[in-house]
Protein backbone atom coordinates (compact mmCIF):
# COMPACT_ATOMS: atom_id res chain seq x y z
CA UNK A 1 0.00 0.00 0.00
CA UNK A 2 1.07 3.57 -0.64
CA UNK A 3 1.17 6.47 1.83
CA UNK A 4 -2.09 7.78 0.37
CA UNK A 5 -3.89 4.48 0.91
CA UNK A 6 -2.74 4.26 4.54
CA UNK A 7 -3.89 7.82 5.14
CA UNK A 8 -7.23 7.07 3.48
CA UNK A 9 -7.62 4.20 5.94
CA UNK A 10 -6.80 6.54 8.83
CA UNK A 11 -9.46 8.96 7.60
CA UNK A 12 -11.98 6.14 7.33
CA UNK A 13 -11.22 5.09 10.91
CA UNK A 14 -11.52 8.67 12.15
CA UNK A 15 -15.05 8.96 10.79
CA UNK A 16 -16.15 6.29 13.25
CA UNK A 17 -15.89 8.93 15.95
CA UNK A 18 -18.09 11.54 14.26
CA UNK A 19 -20.86 12.62 16.59
CA UNK A 20 -19.30 10.73 19.49
CA UNK A 21 -16.10 12.56 20.48
CA UNK A 22 -16.95 16.26 20.84
CA UNK A 23 -15.44 18.65 21.80
CA UNK A 24 -12.43 16.77 20.43
CA UNK A 25 -11.79 16.09 16.74
CA UNK A 26 -12.59 12.65 15.30
CA UNK A 27 -9.03 11.57 14.47
CA UNK A 28 -7.87 8.34 12.88
CA UNK A 29 -4.42 6.76 13.11
CA UNK A 30 -2.63 3.85 11.40
CA UNK A 31 0.82 2.52 12.32
CA UNK A 32 2.75 0.65 9.63
CA UNK A 33 6.03 -1.24 9.76
CA UNK A 34 7.74 -3.71 7.42
CA UNK A 35 4.86 -3.42 4.95
CA UNK A 36 2.11 -4.40 7.35
CA UNK A 37 -0.34 -2.61 9.60
CA UNK A 38 0.76 -2.85 13.23
CA UNK A 39 -1.90 -0.74 14.89
CA UNK A 40 -5.12 1.13 14.13
CA UNK A 41 -7.04 3.57 16.26
CA UNK A 42 -9.61 6.33 16.34
CA UNK A 43 -10.69 8.83 18.98
CA UNK A 44 -12.94 7.09 21.47
CA UNK A 45 -16.34 8.16 22.77
CA UNK A 46 -16.19 11.36 24.76
CA UNK A 47 -12.92 12.37 23.12
CA UNK A 48 -10.43 10.04 24.78
CA UNK A 49 -8.32 7.99 24.55
CA UNK A 50 -6.97 9.67 21.44
CA UNK A 51 -6.44 7.85 18.16
CA UNK A 52 -2.64 7.71 18.46
CA UNK A 53 -2.83 6.17 21.93
CA UNK A 54 -5.25 3.50 20.72
CA UNK A 55 -3.05 2.62 17.74
CA UNK A 56 0.14 2.55 19.86
CA UNK A 57 -1.50 0.22 22.37
CA UNK A 58 -2.34 -2.17 19.55
CA UNK A 59 1.12 -1.97 17.98
CA UNK A 60 3.06 -2.39 21.23
CA UNK A 61 6.84 -2.66 20.93
CA UNK A 62 6.51 -3.18 17.17
CA UNK A 63 5.87 0.57 16.83
CA UNK A 64 9.61 1.26 17.20
CA UNK A 65 10.94 2.40 13.84
CA UNK A 66 7.45 2.39 12.27
CA UNK A 67 5.57 5.01 10.24
CA UNK A 68 2.49 6.64 11.72
CA UNK A 69 -0.35 8.05 9.60
CA UNK A 70 -2.61 10.45 11.51
CA UNK A 71 -5.38 12.70 10.20
CA UNK A 72 -4.64 15.70 12.45
CA UNK A 73 -1.46 17.00 14.04
CA UNK A 74 -0.75 15.10 17.28
CA UNK A 75 -1.57 17.15 20.36
CA UNK A 76 1.28 18.78 22.26
CA UNK A 77 -0.43 19.91 25.46
CA UNK A 78 -1.28 18.28 28.77
CA UNK A 79 -5.05 18.12 29.18
CA UNK A 80 -6.93 15.20 30.66
CA UNK A 81 -4.38 13.00 28.87
CA UNK A 82 -0.65 13.44 28.15
CA UNK A 83 0.41 14.80 24.72
CA UNK A 84 0.10 12.32 21.86
CA UNK A 85 3.30 13.74 20.36
CA UNK A 86 5.16 12.65 23.48
CA UNK A 87 3.58 9.19 23.30
CA UNK A 88 4.82 8.79 19.72
CA UNK A 89 8.30 9.88 20.75
CA UNK A 90 8.36 7.43 23.66
CA UNK A 91 7.26 4.62 21.34
CA UNK A 92 10.27 5.24 19.12
CA UNK A 93 8.45 5.72 15.83
CA UNK A 94 10.64 6.84 12.93
CA UNK A 95 8.24 8.78 10.72
CA UNK A 96 4.90 10.54 11.15
CA UNK A 97 2.68 11.51 8.21
CA UNK A 98 0.12 14.16 9.14
CA UNK A 99 -2.85 15.06 6.95
CA UNK A 100 -3.67 18.43 8.53
CA UNK A 101 -2.13 20.91 10.96
CA UNK A 102 -4.13 21.56 14.14
CA UNK A 103 -5.15 25.25 14.49
CA UNK A 104 -5.91 24.87 18.20
CA UNK A 105 -3.63 27.45 19.91
CA UNK A 106 -2.54 24.76 22.36
CA UNK A 107 -1.10 22.78 19.43
CA UNK A 108 -0.67 24.93 16.27
CA UNK A 109 2.61 23.40 15.11
CA UNK A 110 3.93 22.46 18.54
CA UNK A 111 3.11 18.80 18.05
CA UNK A 112 5.07 18.67 14.81
CA UNK A 113 7.94 20.63 16.38
CA UNK A 114 8.14 18.17 19.30
CA UNK A 115 8.37 15.24 16.91
CA UNK A 116 11.03 16.86 14.74
CA UNK A 117 13.11 17.87 17.76
CA UNK A 118 13.10 14.22 18.78
CA UNK A 119 14.56 13.26 15.39
CA UNK A 120 11.35 11.92 13.91
CA UNK A 121 10.72 12.59 10.21
CA UNK A 122 7.44 14.50 9.80
CA UNK A 123 5.57 14.97 6.54
CA UNK A 124 2.38 17.03 6.30
CA UNK A 125 -0.43 17.71 3.83
CA UNK A 126 -1.25 14.21 2.59
CA UNK A 127 -4.98 14.07 1.69
CA UNK A 128 -5.39 17.41 3.44
CA UNK A 129 -8.56 18.34 1.53
CA UNK A 130 -10.34 15.21 2.73
CA UNK A 131 -9.02 15.70 6.24
CA UNK A 132 -10.23 19.30 6.22
CA UNK A 133 -13.71 18.11 5.23
CA UNK A 134 -13.74 15.40 7.90
CA UNK A 135 -12.54 17.81 10.60
CA UNK A 136 -14.72 20.71 9.42
CA UNK A 137 -16.69 20.81 12.68
CA UNK A 138 -13.63 20.94 14.91
CA UNK A 139 -11.97 23.50 12.64
CA UNK A 140 -15.08 25.71 12.64
CA UNK A 141 -15.28 25.65 16.44
CA UNK A 142 -11.61 26.57 16.83
CA UNK A 143 -11.26 29.14 14.04
CA UNK A 144 -14.77 30.63 13.72
CA UNK A 145 -16.16 30.06 17.21
CA UNK A 146 -19.16 28.09 15.98
CA UNK A 147 -20.02 24.51 15.01
CA UNK A 148 -20.32 23.19 11.47
CA UNK A 149 -24.02 23.30 10.56
CA UNK A 150 -25.87 20.86 8.31
CA UNK A 151 -29.41 21.90 7.39
CA UNK A 152 -31.77 19.14 6.28
CA UNK A 153 -34.88 19.96 4.27
CA UNK A 154 -37.31 17.21 3.26
CA UNK A 155 -40.33 18.02 1.14
CA UNK A 156 -42.38 17.65 -2.00
CA UNK A 157 -41.40 18.45 -5.57
CA UNK A 158 -42.70 21.98 -5.04
CA UNK A 159 -40.81 22.53 -1.79
CA UNK A 160 -43.66 21.93 0.67
CA UNK A 161 -43.22 20.12 3.98
CA UNK A 162 -46.90 19.72 4.92
CA UNK A 163 -50.36 20.08 3.46
CA UNK A 164 -52.68 22.97 4.35
CA UNK A 165 -54.16 20.79 7.12
CA UNK A 166 -50.70 20.22 8.60
CA UNK A 167 -50.37 16.60 7.46
CA UNK A 168 -46.68 15.83 6.94
CA UNK A 169 -46.07 12.18 7.87
CA UNK A 170 -44.67 10.86 5.75
CA UNK A 171 -43.71 12.88 2.66
CA UNK A 172 -40.47 10.95 2.17
CA UNK A 173 -40.10 7.18 2.35
CA UNK A 174 -38.40 4.80 4.79
CA UNK A 175 -35.06 4.85 2.97
CA UNK A 176 -34.83 8.63 3.30
CA UNK A 177 -35.83 8.48 6.96
CA UNK A 178 -33.14 5.88 7.64
CA UNK A 179 -30.58 8.16 5.99
CA UNK A 180 -31.67 10.95 8.34
CA UNK A 181 -31.01 8.72 11.34
CA UNK A 182 -27.54 7.98 9.97
CA UNK A 183 -26.86 11.70 9.61
CA UNK A 184 -28.08 12.35 13.16
CA UNK A 185 -25.61 9.74 14.39
CA UNK A 186 -22.69 11.54 12.70
CA UNK A 187 -23.47 14.89 14.32
CA UNK A 188 -23.01 15.99 17.91
CA UNK A 189 -26.48 17.48 18.15
CA UNK A 190 -29.87 17.73 16.43
CA UNK A 191 -31.51 21.16 16.38
CA UNK A 192 -35.15 22.15 15.85
CA UNK A 193 -37.30 25.19 16.46
CA UNK A 194 -40.19 25.48 18.87
CA UNK A 195 -42.75 25.19 16.06
CA UNK A 196 -41.43 21.79 15.04
CA UNK A 197 -41.53 20.59 18.63
CA UNK A 198 -45.14 21.68 19.01
CA UNK A 199 -46.32 20.39 15.63
CA UNK A 200 -44.49 17.07 15.40
CA UNK A 201 -43.43 16.18 18.97
CA UNK A 202 -40.22 14.59 17.59
CA UNK A 203 -37.93 12.31 19.60
CA UNK A 204 -34.84 13.52 17.64
CA UNK A 205 -32.88 10.41 18.58
CA UNK A 206 -31.16 7.78 16.46
CA UNK A 207 -33.27 4.68 15.96
CA UNK A 208 -32.87 1.44 14.07
CA UNK A 209 -29.07 1.56 13.78
CA UNK A 210 -27.99 -0.05 17.03
CA UNK A 211 -26.60 3.29 18.25
CA UNK A 212 -26.29 3.72 22.02
CA UNK A 213 -24.62 7.14 22.26
CA UNK A 214 -27.30 9.64 21.27
CA UNK A 215 -26.82 13.19 19.94
CA UNK A 216 -27.73 16.16 22.07
CA UNK A 217 -31.29 17.29 21.27
CA UNK A 218 -31.63 21.06 21.07
CA UNK A 219 -34.72 23.26 20.85
CA UNK A 220 -34.46 26.99 20.17
CA UNK A 221 -37.30 29.06 21.61
CA UNK A 222 -37.20 32.72 22.68
CA UNK A 223 -39.64 32.33 25.59
CA UNK A 224 -39.21 28.56 26.08
CA UNK A 225 -42.98 28.09 26.33
CA UNK A 226 -42.73 24.48 25.28
CA UNK A 227 -45.01 21.54 26.12
CA UNK A 228 -43.78 19.62 29.14
CA UNK A 229 -45.68 16.57 27.87
CA UNK A 230 -43.46 16.34 24.77
CA UNK A 231 -41.15 13.41 24.13
CA UNK A 232 -38.11 15.62 24.67
CA UNK A 233 -39.31 16.82 28.05
CA UNK A 234 -40.20 13.33 29.22
CA UNK A 235 -36.87 11.80 28.15
CA UNK A 236 -34.49 14.64 29.10
CA UNK A 237 -32.90 12.56 31.86
CA UNK A 238 -32.27 9.62 29.53
CA UNK A 239 -30.74 11.58 26.63
CA UNK A 240 -29.44 15.16 26.69
CA UNK A 241 -31.87 18.00 25.93
CA UNK A 242 -30.67 21.61 25.66
CA UNK A 243 -32.93 24.66 25.41
CA UNK A 244 -31.55 27.76 23.63
CA UNK A 245 -33.70 30.64 24.82
CA UNK A 246 -33.84 34.36 25.48
CA UNK A 247 -32.26 35.83 28.63
CA UNK A 248 -35.60 36.29 30.42
CA UNK A 249 -37.24 32.96 29.60
CA UNK A 250 -38.46 30.81 32.47
CA UNK A 251 -37.00 27.34 31.96
CA UNK A 252 -37.20 26.12 35.55
CA UNK A 253 -39.69 23.36 34.71
CA UNK A 254 -37.51 22.05 31.88
CA UNK A 255 -34.39 22.15 34.03
CA UNK A 256 -36.25 20.20 36.71
CA UNK A 257 -36.94 17.53 34.11
CA UNK A 258 -33.23 17.31 33.25
CA UNK A 259 -32.79 19.79 30.41
CA UNK A 260 -29.85 22.19 30.13
CA UNK A 261 -30.60 25.92 29.94
CA UNK A 262 -28.56 27.96 27.42
CA UNK A 263 -29.47 31.67 27.49
CA UNK A 264 -28.76 33.42 24.18
CA UNK A 265 -28.90 37.03 23.04
CA UNK A 266 -31.94 38.20 21.11
CA UNK A 267 -32.22 40.13 17.87
CA UNK A 268 -35.49 41.51 16.52
CA UNK A 269 -37.31 39.65 19.29
CA UNK A 270 -35.90 36.21 18.42
CA UNK A 271 -32.87 34.21 19.47
CA UNK A 272 -29.99 35.56 17.37
CA UNK A 273 -28.63 32.63 15.32
CA UNK A 274 -25.02 33.85 15.49
CA UNK A 275 -25.20 34.18 19.28
CA UNK A 276 -26.79 30.75 19.58
CA UNK A 277 -24.03 29.13 17.55
CA UNK A 278 -21.38 30.81 19.67
CA UNK A 279 -23.05 29.45 22.79
CA UNK A 280 -23.23 25.95 21.32
CA UNK A 281 -19.55 26.08 20.35
CA UNK A 282 -18.72 27.26 23.84
CA UNK A 283 -20.52 24.19 25.15
CA UNK A 284 -18.22 22.02 23.03
CA UNK A 285 -20.34 21.17 20.00
CA UNK A 286 -18.56 20.80 16.67
CA UNK A 287 -21.28 19.46 14.33
CA UNK A 288 -24.98 20.41 14.47
CA UNK A 289 -27.72 18.84 12.35
CA UNK A 290 -30.70 21.18 11.92
CA UNK A 291 -34.07 19.62 11.04
CA UNK A 292 -36.16 22.80 10.91
CA UNK A 293 -38.71 24.21 10.87
CA UNK A 294 -39.04 26.87 8.26
CA UNK A 295 -38.32 29.92 10.43
CA UNK A 296 -35.20 28.43 12.01
CA UNK A 297 -33.94 27.18 8.65
CA UNK A 298 -34.48 30.59 7.05
CA UNK A 299 -32.73 32.38 9.90
CA UNK A 300 -29.67 30.13 9.68
CA UNK A 301 -29.48 30.51 5.91
CA UNK A 302 -29.95 34.26 6.13
CA UNK A 303 -27.15 34.54 8.67
CA UNK A 304 -24.75 32.56 6.49
CA UNK A 305 -24.44 29.81 9.09
CA UNK A 306 -25.33 26.79 6.94
CA UNK A 307 -22.24 24.92 5.75
CA UNK A 308 -24.00 21.93 4.21
CA UNK A 309 -27.53 21.71 2.86
CA UNK A 310 -29.18 18.29 2.51
CA UNK A 311 -32.40 18.37 0.46
CA UNK A 312 -34.60 15.28 0.26
CA UNK A 313 -37.27 15.47 -2.41
CA UNK A 314 -40.27 13.18 -2.67
CA UNK A 315 -42.18 12.54 -5.89
CA UNK A 316 -45.35 14.33 -4.86
CA UNK A 317 -46.77 17.83 -5.30
CA UNK A 318 -48.74 19.65 -2.59
CA UNK A 319 -49.39 23.11 -3.98
CA UNK A 320 -49.07 26.68 -2.82
CA UNK A 321 -51.48 26.20 0.08
CA UNK A 322 -49.02 23.79 1.72
CA UNK A 323 -46.37 24.79 4.25
CA UNK A 324 -43.12 25.89 2.58
CA UNK A 325 -39.81 24.41 3.67
CA UNK A 326 -38.44 27.90 4.32
CA UNK A 327 -40.02 30.94 5.90
CA UNK A 328 -39.62 34.40 4.34
CA UNK A 329 -36.00 35.50 4.03
CA UNK A 330 -36.50 39.05 2.78
CA UNK A 331 -34.33 38.59 -0.29
CA UNK A 332 -34.60 41.27 -2.97
CA UNK A 333 -31.89 40.95 -5.64
CA UNK A 334 -31.19 37.38 -6.66
CA UNK A 335 -27.52 38.06 -6.02
CA UNK A 336 -28.33 38.23 -2.29
CA UNK A 337 -29.62 34.65 -2.21
CA UNK A 338 -27.36 32.13 -0.40
CA UNK A 339 -25.51 29.98 -2.92
CA UNK A 340 -24.47 26.36 -2.62
CA UNK A 341 -22.56 24.00 -4.93
CA UNK A 342 -23.85 20.48 -5.57
CA UNK A 343 -21.64 17.95 -3.79
CA UNK A 344 -23.45 14.69 -4.53
CA UNK A 345 -26.79 13.26 -5.56
CA UNK A 346 -28.33 9.94 -4.50
CA UNK A 347 -31.52 7.99 -4.92
CA UNK A 348 -33.13 6.77 -1.69
CA UNK A 349 -35.99 4.48 -2.60
CA UNK A 350 -38.47 6.71 -4.45
CA UNK A 351 -36.86 9.90 -3.13
CA UNK A 352 -33.83 11.92 -4.20
CA UNK A 353 -31.22 13.34 -1.83
CA UNK A 354 -29.03 16.23 -2.94
CA UNK A 355 -26.13 17.35 -0.77
CA UNK A 356 -24.97 20.94 -1.28
CA UNK A 357 -21.91 22.73 0.14
CA UNK A 358 -21.67 26.44 0.78
CA UNK A 359 -19.89 28.33 -1.98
Amino acid sequence: MTDARYMALALQLGRRGMGRVWPNPAVGCVIVGHGRILGRGWTQDGGRPHAEVMALAQAGDAARGATVYVTLEPCAHHGKTPPCAQALIAAGVARVVVALDDPDPRVAGRGIAMLEQAGIVVETGLLSDQARADHAGFLARITAGRPFVTLKLAGSLDGRIATASGDSQWITGPEARRAVHMMRARHDAVLVGAGTLRADDPALNVRGLGITRQPVRIVVSRAAKLPLTSQLAQTAKQSPVWICHGPRADVADWVALGAVSLPCALRAGQVAPEAMMQVLAGAGLTRVFCEGGGMLAASLLGAGLVDELVVMTAGCAIGAEGTPALAAMGIGPLADAPRFALHDLARLGDDVMARWRRV
